[in-house]
């Protein structure tokens, strides 16, 4: 200590002392006083060894994601969702413009969600089937809201095999038309009703602005449809499906939701009502979740899609359609996702499908 002090009065007197002169008598006497309380009072030694080791250690964390390269949240929302997927090596952007390669940590999430719903549909008496992704380009323009609502999405092709095709097949946007030509002819009374499909497939629509997981040109989900005898069935399942989805985002992905209904003119091309789930983002903007749809007889009667009820008596099929899709990643990434990264972790490697919380 009274080196200290003689080294300070020199430096103030003019001397020639330097200051890290000073640091180091000072460092000296620190380690000194240190050595006399380990002495004195080991075990209190220890404890504020143990503190300083904890105080370093918090100086030498990442700070807003600094040191993995991720935007912190408040400063651009849009460039931090898109660091978090690129750091978390969950999707890469595709060759082709709009399109995505999910990473095996992406599919990994895509499937934990494949697994827990497909065994969901299954307790409801839904079957898995698959559809055709080329569709004759005659069966959109069959239900006119339809093709009036899809037409600026499509991909069509009209050649194959070095020549044109004699009708353009469209790259399914969507089923409900495939299917409808399918149910007529395996449909023919009473008997065969409800029926209950859903299929796991990709998808293709001709996007503008895209945005992994969110919004790409092609994607992958799960759409159902059904067929029924009465307006109640169609409508109660459409309801019960859509509770699905909410039972999913709330107590599986911890994603809270609002359940209601779209107005007439965010309604499905085709439907007579559309659910929705809605979740609000970090943004503060919703994010349309996943969606069930009353068709009514819309497309039954397009397809001709009947059946002799119990009187005998010939009577199109009720309908619902429900899906969801690869967006549910990204409203897990952008709920539980913060500067450093993904808070939560939904598997534990490229393997796991299991959701852990």
């Amino acid at each position: 200590g009274d080196v200290v002090r003689a080294l300070k009065q020199s430096k103030k007197d003019g001397a020639d002392v330097s200051k890290a002169d000073v640091d180091a008598a000072v460092a000296k006497l620190k380690e000194l006083k240190a050595t006399a309380e380990a002495l004195a009072d080991p075990e209190a030694a220890a404890k504020a060894a143990a503190k300083a080791a904890a105080a370093d250690a918090a100086k030498a964390k990442p700070k807003a994601g600094a040191e993995v390269g991720v935007t912190p949240k408040s400063e651009d929302f849009s460039r931090w969702y898109l660091d978090v997927i690129r750091e978390c090596e969950l999707a890469d952007y595709g060759p082709a413009r709009g399109t995505m390669v999910i990473r095996p940590y992406g599919y990994a999430l895509w499937e934990g969600i494949q697994r827990w719903m497909d065994a969901k549909f299954k307790t409801t008496g839904v079957e898995n089937a698959y559809f055709p992704q080329l569709i004759p380009y005659s069966f959109i323009t069959k239900e006119a809201s339809h093709v009036e609502g899809f037409s600026p999405e499509l991909a069509v092709v009209t050649q194959g095999g070095g020549k044109t095709l004699e009708e353009p097949l469209v790259v399914r946007p969507t089923s409900e038309t495939i299917v409808n030509h399918m149910f007529s002819q395996w449909i023919q009374s009473y008997r065969d009703l409800p029926l209950l499909m859903n299929q796991w497939a990709n998808v293709h629509r001709w996007e503008m602005r895209t945005r992994p997981f969110i919004r790409t040109l092609e994607f992958l989900w799960q759409e159902g449809h059904t067929a029924h005898a009465t307006a109640e069935e169609a409508e109660e399942r459409a309801v019960q499906m859509i509770d699905v989805y909410r039972e999913f985002a709330e107590d599986v992905a911890a994603m809270p939701v609002i359940v209601g209904r779209k107005s007439r003119v965010e309604t499905f091309a085709g439907a007579n009502n559309t659910y929705t789930i809605e979740a609000m983002m970090g943004d503060k903007r919703a994010l349309q979740a996943g969606t069930s749809h009353n068709l009514g007889q819309n497309f039954a009667k397009a397809f001709d899609t009947t059946f002799l009820d119990e009187n005998g008596k010939t009577q199109h099929v009720h309908q619902s359609s429900w899906g969801v899709s690869t967006r549910l990643i990204g409203g897990i990434i952008m709920t539980h996702g913060d500067d450093v990264g993904l808070r939560r972790v939904l598997y534990t490697g490229p393997h796991t499908t299991a959701f852990a919380w």
